[in-house]
């Protein structure tokens, strides 16, 4: 099915009160878009992951209803198994990132889904743009949200959306393909030589199969994801109770759900290496982040 974005508003931001009581009786439900600005290139914007979430939860908006939260535009990098990924993509030039540490971002994703329960949502969908295993920690923190509150989060990162279908990758053939897309203003092809001649910042994370990228195979990813954000939505919609009194929650109860969540929870995805994964070189100026455990 092919998916077209209109004009109609479903963004928090841009509706008037009476305007978010409609939507939001007829449909509980608040998406949030997360993405970040890092390299995906020569050839593409910064911004990529975070453009492709939000126009996946927009379209999916008007098609199944519900309203968009303001985009989580920061997100977790550095740590971890990202650490040698941006040895290796990266190098030792500046990325430019909009990253920050494990757990400021999950320790604000609480307090986001606190603020959707307090609005009045009973479900959220979460669409991250950005993937390769942030996706398991921010379920953590909601599996236990959801333990002590009465709403229903479903998270994905974008390619977990179209797993059956297709192959996630960075600034390659698939994600390249999707701004082309959605924004083709955004890509400009005939930079893809610097991947191996700029001596200032050399790949800058720009997938190998980059030049294999086309409009028509990112309007096939694109739609294939929003079909199946609706499906959740959908999903999501059919399995709440619309009636259930909201019971608001403080901040005191956020911290002290926080606390416990970092007790119990000391393996991070986003605070390790990958199985199988080798280490930053000693010299890499991302060792130092590699295996950084904050004191919580």
């Amino acid at each position: 099915m092919e998916y077209i974005r209109n004009n109609s508003k479903v963004k928090w931001m841009e509706l008037l009160p009476d305007e978010f009581l409609e939507r939001q009786n007829n449909c509980p439900l608040v998406y949030l878009p997360m993405g970040l600005c890092e390299p995906h290139g020569h050839i593409s914007a910064f911004g990529l992951d975070t453009i492709k979430a939000e126009y996946i939860c927009e379209v999916a908006a008007q098609e199944a209803g519900g309203i968009i939260a303001p985009t989580q535009g920061y997100h977790i990098h550095e740590t971890g198994y990202h650490a040698p990924w941006l040895e290796e993509v990266v190098g030792e030039v500046n990325p430019y990132m909009a990253s920050i540490p494990p757990n400021i971002l999950l320790h604000l994703f609480l307090y986001q889904l606190r603020a959707f329960n307090n609005a009045g949502f009973k479900a959220v969908i979460v669409i991250s743009g950005h993937a390769g295993g942030n996706q398991e920690d921010l379920r953590l923190v909601a599996s236990t949200f959801m333990e002590h509150y009465n709403m229903k989060v479903e998270i994905r990162a974008d390619p977990e959306l179209v797993k059956e279908k297709y192959e996630g990758d960075h600034a390659g053939k698939y994600e390249i393909s999707q701004l082309m897309y959605i924004r083709p203003d955004l890509i400009d092809m005939s930079k893809i030589s610097r991947q191996f001649k700029d001596e200032t910042l050399g790949r800058f994370a720009l997938g190998t199969d980059a030049s294999e990228a086309s409009p028509e195979l990112g309007k096939k990813i694109i739609n294939s994801c929003i079909n199946e954000t609706c499906r959740i939505a959908g999903n999501l919609i059919r399995s709440i109770d619309k009636k259930a009194p909201v019971k608001t929650i403080d901040f005191e109860q956020i911290e002290e759900l926080w606390k416990k969540i970092a007790r119990e929870q000391r393996d991070w995805t986003t605070w390790n290496l990958h199985k199988g994964q080798n280490p930053a070189g000693e010299g890499s100026r991302w060792k130092k982040y590699e295996r950084w455990v904050p004191s919580l």
